[in-house]
C-alpha cells in the first residue's frame, strides 16, 4: 500500500528537521512544498507531503507516523 502524511510545521528550522526525519525513514517527498501565513497564530507555516511503499493493508487505525 502507499502511505501519505501531510507534514506541517511552523516556518523553523523544526520543519526542515521533521521532513529530514521522515526522509531518512523511507518516506519520499509528494509534490511541491506549500507556505502560507496562519492569522490565528500570526506566524508563517509550511507544509509537504511525503509517501511511502509499505506493506499490507490500509486500516484506519495505521499510524503513519509509526510508517
Amino acid at each position: 500500500m502507499k502511505a501519505y502524511r501531510l507534514l506541517t510545521e511552523d516556518d523553523t528550522s523544526a520543519f526542515c528537521h521533521k521532513v529530514t526525519e521522515a526522509l531518512s525513514k523511507g518516506w519520499e517527498l509528494y509534490g511541491d512544498p506549500a507556505y502560507g501565513f496562519d492569522a490565528t497564530t500570526g506566524r508563517m507555516r509550511c507544509a509537504q507531503a511525503v509517501v511511502k511503499e509499505v506493506p499490507g493493508t490500509y486500516h484506519p487505525d495505521v499510524k503513519l507516523g509509526a510508517l
